[in-house]
This record gives C-alpha cells, sequence and structure tokens, in this order.
C-alpha cells in the first residue's frame, strides 16, 4: 500500500471482471473505489460456482439456505432458550438490547443474567425477558444458574473487575457450548490469554476494531490483519466477526464478506444488538458458522430497511430490533431486477 494516496487512482466508478474484489471491501484500499460492477465476460457458470475460493459475498441468495423454517403446531420450547450475560451499575442497556434482539430473531426464552442493580430496569422495560441476578450489587462477580440455555451471549456491558474476571473463568471452565463474546467478553480474554483455551470450539467473537486489536495485536495493514484474524480462529478454532462497514465473517481460511448494512449502525448498542441476534440463532440450533453469517446479513438488513424511515443521523440500536421482522420478510420479497454485482458473489 503506497505510503502517498495521490499515487493512487481515485475512482468514482470500478468495472471488475466477473467478480468483485477483495480490495473492495477493506477499509485501506475500498475508499480509492466509491462505487462498482461486475462485467459479466462470459465464463463457465459451473466453473465459478463449484470453485473454492477464499472469500464469498453473502447477499440474500446466499443466505435463504440457511434459513430453518416454522411448522405449525411449534411452540417456545422448540426454538431455544438464549442467556444473556452481562451489565453493570450504569450499563444495563447493552443487556436489555442484546435480550430484545435474541426475542425478536426468534428466541423461545430469553433470560437475562445481570447484577441486582440491573432487575427492575429489565423488568420494567422488557417484560418479555425473565431475569436472574448475580449476588453482587453492581458488577457480575458470580455467575450461576439452574437453566439450561441452548445460545449464550456474554461480555455486554459486563466491565472488567477482578471479580468478573474471576468468575469469568470460573464459568468458562464449567460451560461446554458455543458462546457469542463481545465487548467486556472479549476485552478480558484479551488481558488474559491463557483463558482463551477454556473458550469453546465453534464460540463466536463479535469485536470492534479497536477489541480486535486487543485480542490479535495490530496489523501493518488490512491484509496482515486479515492473516492475523485466520491464524487467530484456526489456533482456537472460533468464528470471528470483524465488524465494518462490510462486516467480514472469518471461519479459519475462508471469509465471508456481507452485503448489507450503512453508515447509521455507527451508533451506541448496535454491537449489543448483533450479539443478541447471533445468540437468538444459536438458540433456535442454527450452527455457529450459519447462525453468525445470516446473523450479520439480517442485522444489516434490518438497518437498511429502518435507515429509510430514520435516516443515517437518527437510525438508533433499537429501531435495528424493531425492522428485524422486516428483514425476515424481506427474504421472501422478489427482487424487481437482480443486481448486477450478484451474477457471481466470489470476490477474488
Amino acid at each position: 500500500m503506497p505510503e502517498d494516496d495521490k499515487a493512487v487512482v481515485w475512482s468514482n466508478y470500478t468495472l471488475s471482471f466477473q467478480s468483485p474484489k477483495l480490495v473492495f471491501f477493506l477499509p485501506d484500499t475500498a475508499k480509492f473505489v466509491i462505487q462498482w460492477d461486475v462485467l459479466d465476460i462470459g465464463l463457465d457458470d459451473q466453473f465459478l460456482f463449484e470453485t473454492e475460493t477464499e472469500a464469498e459475498w453473502i447477499d440474500k441468495y446466499e443466505v435463504l439456505p440457511i434459513y430453518k423454517p416454522r411448522e405449525r403446531f411449534s411452540h417456545n420450547g422448540h426454538f431455544g432458550h438464549s442467556l444473556i450475560i452481562g451489565g453493570s451499575y450504569g450499563k444495563i442497556g447493552a443487556v436489555t438490547l442484546a435480550s430484545r434482539a435474541a426475542l425478536s430473531i426468534g428466541s423461545g426464552l430469553v433470560t437475562a443474567y445481570v447484577p441486582k442493580c440491573g432487575y427492575v430496569a429489565l423488568q420494567s422495560s422488557f417484560p418479555e425477558a425473565m431475569v436472574i441476578t448475580d449476588t453482587a450489587k453492581k458488577i457480575i462477580a458470580d455467575i450461576n444458574f439452574e437453566i439450561k440455555p441452548t445460545g449464550i451471549g456474554i461480555g455486554i456491558g459486563m466491565g472488567t473487575d477482578e471479580k468478573t474476571i474471576t468468575t469469568f473463568e470460573a464459568f468458562l471452565k464449567r460451560n461446554k457450548i458455543p458462546l457469542v463474546v463481545d465487548a467486556d467478553g472479549i476485552n478480558i480474554l484479551s488481558k488474559q490469554k491463557k483463558l482463551l483455551k477454556l473458550v469453546p470450539k465453534q464460540s463466536i467473537f463479535t469485536p470492534h476494531p479497536k477489541e480486535l486489536e486487543r485480542l490479535i495485536g495490530k496489523g501493518k495493514d488490512d491484509f496482515d490483519k486479515l492473516k492475523k484474524v485466520k491464524t487467530f480462529s484456526k489456533k482456537y478454532s472460533v468464528i470471528v466477526v470483524i465488524k465494518g462497514a462490510n462486516t467480514i465473517t472469518v471461519f479459519k481460511d475462508k471469509l465471508y464478506i456481507n452485503a448489507t448494512g450503512n453508515p447509521g449502525m455507527a451508533t451506541a448498542g448496535s454491537g449489543d444488538v448483533l450479539t443478541g441476534i447471533i445468540a437468538g440463532l444459536l438458540s433456535q440450533k442454527y450452527s455457529p458458522l450459519d447462525a453468525s453469517v445470516f446473523g450479520v446479513y439480517l442485522h444489516g438488513k434490518a438497518a437498511d430497511i429502518a435507515v429509510q424511515d430514520f435516516g443515517y443521523q437518527s437510525l438508533i440500536a433499537s429501531h435495528i430490533i424493531e425492522y428485524l421482522g422486516e428483514a425476515y420478510l424481506d427474504l421472501f420479497e422478489q427482487d424487481e431486477e437482480l443486481p448486477k454485482e450478484e451474477n457471481n458473489n466470489t470476490p477474488e
């Protein structure tokens, strides 16, 4: 990457042969490509479909096969039990958002595990949730519950108090099911890297850029960062969701580049909503990778629909939750014309 940006062509419109390129979706290089489109040059469709590549472009027609329809005589017990663990004094809103998102994405039951100070706030603002309180008033100090969740999100608003770190370690030693680890869950693991070996395989990390840097170190550029993420994913057999303008889900050597989302999502609580969405999909027995890819897509699609009513500046995290239903419905709406970039969905 040239140090002098003036040495690079700043393109208003870029045409790419047959498929988009990975550089279109990385912050360091995407700034040189304002708009892009794909030219079909007649390569064999069957060959393109069957050829394994490093990256896959994820849009509606890629997530439709993931979707699990509901049976007529199903009940809430069929759709799992999500547990959201987190919160501390002044940060109960993060757990509320994640819990609401888990229920809105389809989890049959949702329980929030919070400090005692969060009980009234959650029970009054989100009556659909069940609440378990910690022994401590203001922090998470003793993670202990009798329920059997099928999807767990942990870390949002949790803080990094020493007692919280101790109980988090004890929880990791007991827990056997994949987790969605976000925010202070990631920060604790970054401080205490020995705990990473206790994280169940197929768990999902959802860091923002600074949290990712604390976890894997600073990369020289976006390509080096992706290399570090792949190495981390392979070492611990976990999924990493790199949140950004084109969120990239990484599992081992494979990249899944999300097509949905907009700048309005750069707002407080948006990441907490994503944690709840993925935990809610896990609870419904989506595989961890499918839950990550599908959850990221629906999260961005809900925001894309909501932003038409609120604009970028006024979009807030609660709007994303409120529009998840429309994101689901959009899966089954026929597009008038397939966008040209969907002629092939594999970035080179």
